[in-house]
């Protein structure tokens, strides 16, 4: 099973403090300074979308958002262009992508503080990856090598949304605390290896 276009979604810390009215200039400026290894194109700013979609800066590759779908904020890397490779490559650019935002995003405005220790993993694409039972086994090997890998071996579960009318979703907690910085080299470790 291939799996394409997945989007990742770091939760935010005390989500209640948040103000997002500064993250349309902080992406801004990334679009200025070519801030991502992607083509950034334009700011959405859908603030004012209860539960929505937030803030959203818009590439031709990958959109990254500060999004409140389900009332949930969260830093949001929702790939769109495919990634060669294996799942477990696809699923690494697509965390790895998210990190670095997140890092940028504490560099900008250190209040932020996003939860990495809880991801959320969709795939953006029905007729690749429906939300069965049949692709959650499929895909299983491959997403627990990758959280293995991920998180140390630290435990975590990892909880399959099976309603049908969503797409295939599931959402990872590590148990304990974890930090961007330290993510990204577990990642870095792994690329290596």
């Amino acid at each position: 099973m291939e799996l394409q276009h997945l989007n990742v979604k770091f939760l935010v810390e005390a989500p209640e403090s948040v103000n997002l009215q500064p993250y349309v200039r902080v992406f801004n400026s990334w679009i200025q300074a070519g801030s991502a290894d992607e083509l950034l194109i334009d700011v959405a700013d859908y603030r004012h979308v209860p539960e929505g979609p937030g803030v959203i800066l818009i590439g031709h590759e990958a959109n990254y958002s500060l999004d409140n779908t389900g009332g949930r904020l969260g830093l949001l890397y929702a790939r769109k262009a495919a990634v060669p490779g294996a799942n477990g490559d696809r699923l690494r650019q697509a965390v790895r992508a998210a990190l670095l935002a997140a890092q940028r995003l504490a560099e900008a405005e250190p209040s932020l503080r996003i939860r990495p220790e809880s991801v959320q993993v969709t795939v953006n694409d029905r007729l690749l990856a429906p939300n069965t039972a049949e692709t959650l086994n499929a895909c299983r090997p491959e997403l627990t090598a990758f959280f293995d890998a991920l998180y140390g071996g630290a435990p975590y579960t990892l909880e399959h949304n099976p309603e049908p009318r969503e797409r295939f979703n599931l959402t990872v907690a590590a148990q304990g605390r974890f930090e961007v910085d330290g993510l990204l080299q577990a990642l870095l470790a792994t690329e290596a290896a």
